[in-house]
């Protein structure tokens, strides 16, 4: 298509991926209070009647005026953007497939087809050990001092936890699909395994916004395993891609092993006469005059 036309159906899928979130938005906006009470479910809220006194419980509350509108819609365009993702994604993929060939359509659908699972497990397990992070935090209350906590902190750290371990859960995929494309071999991944697994406990306790070791454990004990997986899936990978191509995990400049044992030389084959001069096809008396040079012709 001319350009115009690809700018045109880029504005025609765009609309519809903003419809479709601006619709989602419109719905939690309705249920914006249940939305609300499910995110911050992890915090232990005081009962009526008690008074939060070191970590025994939390107060829940606006600090400001306009906070409770513009939490309000903060947590509904987050709640449109992830419902209203499958809509979106598909007409960015719908807009961007045309494009590709046809090994690489493959990659992207074994791609996003791990990548949602592992996503969907990673911010699973940031909900269920959240309410341990925020009882440690909190238990760390002195005595005689109040917990009250903003709704607008209390969803923020609620969303950085999941989106933290929902990413988090997408690095081995990473380490797959650089094998799979050639870059990384699974001798070397499995060379770094304990530089790898150092690196993944210090990751989780720098990334994790709580400072407790539960928090550490329950992200780097999933990845350790999901990387071990990783490194099995690419030295299997790498044993198939060596059977199909021995020199497959050569480098650009490395030589690859040749076969010089010699071969016998098979039957001659005969070769035609080549086509015959006039002069030499009339048997003239002359042809040395028109020879140049004592040749035939021109040449």
């Amino acid at each position: 298509m001319p350009l115009v036309e690809h700018l045109r159906e880029l504005r025609n899928r765009l609309a519809k991926g903003l419809m479709a979130i601006a619709a989602v938005t419109v719905v939690a906006l309705v249920y914006s209070e249940q939305l609300m009470v499910f995110l911050t479910k992890s915090v232990p809220k005081c009962e009526p009647g008690i008074t939060s006194d070191g970590g025994n419980c939390a107060i829940v509350s606006f600090n400001t005026l306009m906070a409770p509108f513009s939490t309000t819609i903060q947590l509904s365009l987050t709640a449109g953007l992830v419902v209203a993702s499958p809509v979106w994604l598909y007409q960015l993929w719908a807009f961007i497939a045309p494009g590709l060939h046809k090994h690489e359509k493959k990659y992207t659908y074994a791609f996003v087809g791990a990548a949602v699972p592992l996503f969907a497990a990673g911010a699973y397990l940031a909900y269920l050990i959240l309410p341990i992070s925020v009882q440690v935090l909190i238990s760390l209350t002195p005595e005689g001092s109040a917990n009250i906590l903003s709704l607008n902190d209390v969803l923020d750290f609620t969303l950085r936890m999941v989106l933290v371990f929902g990413l988090a859960f997408e690095l081995p995929l990473v380490l797959v699909m650089l094998n799979l494309t050639g870059v990384l071999s699974g001798r070397r991944m499995a060379r770094w395994w304990r530089g790898v697994i150092m690196g993944v406990f210090v990751f989780g306790a720098v990334i994790t916004p709580t400072t407790d070791p539960v928090g550490m454990l329950a992200l780097a004990g999933p990845i350790t395993i999901l990387y071990l997986g990783a490194v099995g899936f690419a030295l299997l990978n790498d044993k198939r891609r060596r059977r199909r191509n021995p020199d497959a995990e050569l480098d650009d400049d490395e030589a690859s092993s040749l076969d010089l044992t010699p071969e016998a030389v098979g039957p001659v084959e005969t070769v035609g006469a080549a086509r015959a001069l006039p002069e030499q096809a009339t048997g003239e008396a002359d042809a040395r005059s028109h020879r140049l040079n004592g040749y035939d012709d021109v040449t």
